[in-house]
């Protein structure tokens, strides 16, 4: 190994799905997520681990473009947990915050930092 964090790649865009013991699905996303990445974001929300989940954190502290294709995908696969599930956006920046907004995620998210 190099000693590259795989969130540091400058191979393009990362997206990963983390489910601790005791707290909310982690799904962390990093890079410019766009077209491109449609696809495999689809599928990795489509995973069970977070379609059961009653809470995500989805960390887009490292996300520099987030197309709205992309942020219309996370709004469908939220719209498919049950009611009560809690989702929480964290550290996005303000660009990726108005792609979040436009597509309706801040109607159904919280968002921090």
């Amino acid at each position: 190994m190099n000693g590259e964090s795989p969130l540091t790649s400058p191979t393009g865009p990362v997206m990963a799905v983390s489910a601790p013991d005791g707290g909310p699905v982690e799904l962390v996303l990093a890079g410019e997520i766009g077209t491109d990445a449609l696809r495999e974001l689809e599928e990795l929300l489509g995973e069970p681990s977070l379609r059961e989940a009653d809470e995500w954190l989805v960390d887009m502290s490292r996300v520099t473009r987030l197309d709205l294709a992309c942020a219309y995908a996370l709004l469908r696969a939220s719209t498919l947990r049950t009611e009560s599930a809690a989702l929480t956006i964290t550290g996005a920046r303000r660009a990726v915050r108005r792609t979040l907004r436009h597509a309706g995620l801040d109607a159904i998210a919280g968002t921090e930092g």
